[in-house]
This record gives C-alpha cells, structure tokens and sequence, in this order.
C-alpha cells in the first residue's frame, strides 16, 4: 500500500458533500429546502466557478456549520474517508480559527475563543481511530483586520502541540492595499520561530514577490513558473516547495485545461523546485488526492517518475511529519521478506 501526505487541505473544503447534505437535512432545512433531492445539491456545490472570489464563496456556507459544537461530528468523518479512501499517513488541515467563532459576539470574545478551537480540531482529528498523523496550519485571512491576523500568528506560537505553520488565506486580491501590513505579520511569525506557507502566485492578480523571501513553502504557485519563470532559482535556492492542487485551477477559472499543467511541472523540475501535489478542498471538489495523481497521469502532465518525486517532497516539505524516511520505507524494514531456503536436489 502506498500512503501519501497532503500538505494542502482547507478544513472548510474538506467535507464531501454526501456527508454536509446529511447535516443540513438534519439541522438546516433552510438551506435543504433550496434543493429538490441530493443530486442537485452535490451539483451546486462541486460545479465550476468562474473566478476565485466566487468559488470562496461556498466556504462561508461550511465556516457557518463548523462551530466548536460540530467540528468533531465533521472531523471524525473528514478523518476516516482521508484514511480508507486516500490512504492518507499525513494531514495538514489549514482554516482560519475565527471563522468558527459565535458571529454575533464582539471582536476580542472571538479572538478569545480561537485557542478553544484550535484544542477542538486538534483532539477531535487524533482522537479517531484512524492512525493518521495530523497538524493545523492557521490561516490569517486577506479580509480580517490587524488584530485578528496577528492574534493568529500569537496563537500559532503558543499552541505548537496542534499548530505547525501559519498561512495567509481568503483571496489574493485584496492583499495588494495591505501589503506592507502581512510582510510585517510574516516577519513577525518568523522571528517566532513559526514555519509559513501563503496563498500566492495561484491567479495573476496574487503575485507579491515581496512576501516570497518569509515563506518556507508556497500555496499553489503556478503563476511563478507560467508566468515568472525567472523567479525560480530563486524558489529552488531557498528550498521552497510549490504546492500544486491540479482540480482547484478548473474549479476556479484559473486554468481550461489541466495539460497547461505540464509547463509548471517540466520548468520546476527543471530548476529543482519541489511540488507536493494536494487536493486544497477535496470534499467542495468531490475529488480526493488518488485520484488527482490519476488525473495527471492520464493528461501526461507528469510520468510515474515525476509522480513519485512529487509525493517524495510531500513528506520532505510536511512541517511536522515525525520521521525521517517515508511510510513505505519504513514498512520495507519492518517487512522484509523471509529468505527462500535453497532447494534441496
């Protein structure tokens, strides 16, 4: 069995929709009652979007259901389909903590109860049955104010038992107006001691070479190698490693075709520049991290020698993978084959 590591999964897009259908015929029949039968649901929400605003729209409908008092119903099955149907060994789920606090409390009760979200995710994601090593990557968000992104960071370095990096999330756009404010916040995670991906280079208009220098990976990338090529020994000197999540750029009217993938892969490889292949939101999608190296594949966007330097880096870029070599090289030790007694003639 061959087990993988997803380094880029949103907690938010994580839940297939079978399962949030079930939840909202229970618990919302508001949002029930706008669809006829399932089918239609699971169409509306895994459809295409035209742009990346729109497609981040749908995750304002899952933050609202992923209070403290339904987070583990959603992480326990989250949990389990990773380690049935993925063969998952390694999860890093990334959300934003103060969008699964109370809307209607004021801005410092909210910040106040992101620690008691953070333990929530943490307990309820290994306290299941499924032995999966996880981590949170805490994401400030491009529309959030000052004190709430930096009330992130702080809460990152204090609760390094369930956090392992920080992130910068909610849409690449609108960082352009504060950029010099989430420079400052990076520097400020790093002179913490905290590791750090960001949401760049996914669209044209997410391209800040300013805020390349504070991360350790980068969330998607794509734009540097289509478009940016020239950054990329760069990228490769500092060890960076792109994480790449193939549906996403269909989903969001970033990419038509998946085959213009293979110019990101080829200039990467190329230049030495890691890619962990991800799924970013596997459940809005429909689609999980198997069937994304399938899909690639199937393209010719990468052969099964690319394919395994990909999952390779997962593990070598994961911020708190435990070991030093990957599942399966660990099992070949454990697993070594009895020898076979000569034949006696």
């Amino acid at each position: 069995m061959t087990l993988h590591a997803e380094l880029h999964r949103h907690l938010g897009g994580s839940v297939v929709p079978r399962i949030l259908w079930r939840y909202f015929e229970r618990h919302d029949a508001e949002i029930a009652g706008r669809f006829e039968e399932y089918s239609e649901f699971e169409q509306f929400y895994t459809k295409p979007r035209n742009t990346l605003d729109e497609y981040l729209e749908l995750h304002t409908m899952v933050e609202s259901v992923q209070t403290a008092e339904m987070l583990p119903y959603f992480i326990y099955r989250l949990m389990r389909g990773a380690y049935i149907f993925e063969n998952l060994a390694y999860l890093e789920l990334r959300y934003t903590p103060y969008l699964r606090t109370p809307e209607h409390l004021p801005m410092s009760e909210r910040i106040e109860l992101m620690a008691k979200i953070v333990e929530i995710v943490g307990k309820a994601s290994r306290g299941s049955d499924c032995p999966i090593v996880t981590s949170q990557i805490l994401c400030m968000h491009s529309r959030l104010p000052f004190e709430v992104n930096k009330a992130i960071v702080d809460l990152a370095a204090g609760m390094g038992e369930y956090v392992c990096a920080i992130d910068v999330a909610g849409g690449d756009a609108c960082i352009a107006d504060r950029l010099d404010e989430f420079v400052g916040l990076y520097q400020y995670a790093r002179s913490l001691d905290i590791k750090t991906t960001g949401h760049l280079y996914e669209t044209p208009s997410g391209c800040y070479p300013e805020l390349l220098p504070y991360l350790m990976r980068i969330g998607h990338g794509i734009q540097i190698p289509l478009k940016y090529p020239e950054l990329l020994p760069e990228v490769a000197k500092m060890g960076q490693c792109l994480e790449v999540c193939p549906t996403t750029y269909l989903k969001t009217g970033t990419l038509s075709d998946l085959r213009e993938l293979k110019v990101v892969f080829d200039r990467c490889f190329e230049a030495g520049v890691d890619i962990a292949i991800c799924t970013d939101n596997a459940g809005l999608h429909n689609v999980r991290l198997p069937f994304e190296y399938e899909t690639l594949l199937t393209l010719d966007v990468i052969d099964f020698r690319q394919l395994q330097a990909c999952q390779n880096a997962a593990f070598r870029h994961a911020f708190a993978w435990p070991y030093k070599e990957r599942p399966e090289d660990m099992l070949t030790g454990l697993l070594k084959p009895e020898p076979v007694p000569a034949i006696v003639r």
